[in-house]
């Protein structure tokens, strides 16, 4: 192999390469209402809401005044039309509708929501997984969402390729609301954390994990998420969670470091980021080995330690770059060091995607960027005289894209 295959090699297999996308917040179209997709849902994801009114100075309360399709205008207008749309939030949205064929050149909003009348979800949710080259995502599963339980009560048929996750947030972080959901489900949890309630909760978890076929339990913490210590939160998931993650082998993951309603005038945008106790992460992976688990954190002070800490502990697989860190910059800085430190034993990136067509942006810029670093580290791999293969170069690729994710839940492809 000359250096000047390099290149070739590295961006055809990723160009080829099959993605699974282990953490997602979207729906198959069978889950209705759910399902978002389109460019008015684009437009309006929280991202470009928090952008659009700090740039405008709006009232947030006049923006949350307006229709769907007002707020689109509107952050179309201030932020493409009267500004070069140059962050990567705005990047995005060009980028999906130039990769789906629209032509750009009319800067007019309504032009683009014509190419999306003349198409259904289904049709939809095929194209975008074609384009991108997405085989299966991995949904967000919440127990406690009353629209999205109404789905899985009534067995709906779902979609292969969506996998299911079980999401802990509110029972891990909000307890006493959990507590009063949980009572009229039927389970019996009293006023204090006793035996019995301990043993409902773990009740609810598998039962819930059954129903949806959950591939691993998730929650997101906040930066002062500390273990051990005597909190409720920590009780749960050491005498509940992580006895369910044992029993069942099912791993566990950690999405840490996000503020919530730091501008609650923003609503869902108004969350913000944290610097996390890595210690945190050490304590859990030594004291129980038997449990895998996944973590990602929101602060890009965390990513080094996060990384030395993955080195100790098998049983921790680093996933993506998450939220605030899904910028072109970041990505690249984050992914060099895991490279460098981890091998190719981490997962470089997720989309977090909301909305159908944040898939298509989301892995057209990481994979460009993936495929920089990639080809950087194999270049610096050939100048030492050690010869590379492309069959190993295209198991790498197929490994970081999702393949090392089924290996580490032990799953079958």
């Amino acid at each position: 192999m000359k250096k000047a295959d390099i290149r070739r090699i590295v961006e055809k297999n990723i160009t080829d390469v099959k993605i699974i996308d282990i953490h997602t917040h979207l729906f198959p179209a069978s889950f209705g209402e759910l399902a978002l997709w389109g460019p008015d849902e684009l437009i309006t994801y929280h991202y470009l809401i928090a952008e659009a009114i700090r740039a405008t100075h709006i009232n947030p309360s006049k923006f949350f005044g307006m229709g769907k399709a007002e707020q689109a205008d509107f952050i179309f207008k201030e932020l493409f039309i009267n500004r070069s749309p140059i962050s990567e939030s705005c990047r995005g949205v060009l980028t999906t509708f130039s990769t789906l064929g629209i032509n750009l050149d009319s800067m007019n909003l309504d032009d683009f929501r014509k190419f999306f009348s003349k198409i259904t979800i289904k049709e939809y949710i095929d194209k975008v997984f074609d384009i991108t080259g997405i085989e299966k995502v991995v949904m967000t599963n919440d127990p406690f969402d009353k629209t999205e339980v109404a789905y899985w009560v009534n067995d709906i048929e779902i979609d292969k390729r969506f996998i299911s996750a079980l999401r802990l947030d509110i029972l891990l972080n909000d307890y006493q609301t959990a507590r009063y959901e949980l009572i009229k489900m039927g389970f019996e949890v009293g006023r204090s954390l006793n035996g019995i309630a301990k043993r409902e909760i773990i009740r609810f978890l598998k039962e819930n994990i059954k129903k949806t076929n959950a591939v691993y339990m998730a929650v997101s913490l906040p930066p002062d998420f500390k273990m051990p210590g005597k909190t409720i939160r920590n009780t749960l998931l050491e005498e509940c969670v992580f006895e369910v993650a044992v029993e069942l082998d099912i791993p566990v993951a950690f999405m840490i470091g996000v503020k919530r309603n730091v501008n609650p005038d923003l609503q869902l945008a108004g969350g913000s980021v944290g610097k996390s106790n890595i210690e945190s992460i050490e304590y859990i992976c030594q004291k129980y080995p038997k449990i895998k688990f996944m973590t990602t954190m929101l602060s890009r002070e965390n990513q080094h330690e996060l990384c030395v800490t993955a080195r100790k502990f098998n049983n921790l697989y680093l996933f993506g770059c998450w939220w605030f860190l899904n910028n072109p910059v970041l990505i690249e800085e984050i992914t060099r060091m895991r490279m460098e430190l981890l091998g190719t034993s981490f997962l470089p990136q997720h989309s977090d995607a909301r909305v159908f067509d944040q898939l298509i942006y989301k892995w057209k810029h990481s994979k460009k960027i993936i495929s920089k670093v990639l080809i950087d580290k194999y270049e610096d791999l050939y100048d030492t005289g050690w010869p590379l293969d492309e069959e190993t170069m295209k198991n790498d690729i197929v490994n970081l894209f999702g393949r090392s994710f089924y290996n580490f839940l032990k799953l079958k492809l």
